[in-house]
């Protein structure tokens, strides 16, 4: 089983992501997707972000990844200050997280070993590397058995845990799944956030957005709420 390095305690650590005085407009509109949210998120946390459609969610997320821009405010995320980070360390900066689709985002003409292998290529791991950590990550989501069928021959389920071993394969200090049990259905979604749950323990940060607050409700972690692009809610004993 693959390990992963257990941070110290919450208290003793920097944050891993933190917003401050943060607002996003688009230019379609007045209307803030975001405005003055504030959030820090510490190493070891298991995050769930919560909210009806156009609460500002997926706005979060796209200025977590760097796929947009505050308009005020400043963002930290693992070491780099988004805010002010050029273009060309975008790439650079998002090697650093583990990145969970809702839409699983496989390469279909690869099988599952070579999908999970294609993020430890990216980061330039040697071919011994490849070998050695893949089976080990494949064996944590189930999937061992599974290396070398393609994605159209797996359930939704199974392809979810394909893409949540290539977000943990190079062991990021935090993953970011982005509604990972939207495609799965109800008995797969628990599974899906069991595993992160464990994944967590293990020690690497998970902040996950979801509308399904009954799964929220089944694990007791960390609950931000958003509505109207603004924090209503933060709840570090759940829902």
């Amino acid at each position: 089983m693959i390990k992963i390095e257990k941070p110290g305690t919450i208290q003793n650590e920097r944050p891993l992501i933190e917003f401050r005085g943060v607002s996003k407009t688009y230019p379609s509109g007045n209307t803030h997707a975001l405005e003055d949210v504030n959030i820090r998120i510490f190493p070891g946390e298991f995050v769930f972000v919560v909210g009806a459609s156009g609460a500002g969610k997926s706005t979060f997320l796209k200025l977590i990844m760097r796929e947009e821009k505050a308009n005020s405010g400043e963002i930290y995320a693992n070491g780099y200050k988004l805010t002010t980070l050029p273009r060309k360390k975008v790439p650079l900066y998002r090697r650093t997280m583990g990145i969970v689709f809702q839409d699983f985002r496989l390469i279909p003409n690869m099988d599952v070993f070579d999908n999970v292998a294609f993020a430890m290529h990216v980061v330039g791991a040697d071919k011994s590397a490849i070998r050695r950590e893949v089976p080990k990550v494949l064996n944590l989501v189930g999937l061992q058995h599974r290396a070398r069928a393609l994605p159209h021959q797996l359930s939704g389920g199974e392809q979810q845990r394909v893409g949540l071993a290539r977000a943990l394969v190079n062991r990021p200090k935090i993953i970011v799944a982005d509604e990972p049990t939207g495609n799965v259905d109800p008995n797969m979604s628990y599974e899906i956030v069991e595993l992160l749950d464990r994944i967590n323990r293990a020690g690497t940060t998970i902040l996950m957005v979801t509308h399904e607050h009954n799964l929220v409700r089944d694990f007791h972690h960390r609950v931000i709420m958003l509505e109207n692009g603004r924090i209503v809610a933060d709840n570090a004993e759940g829902i």
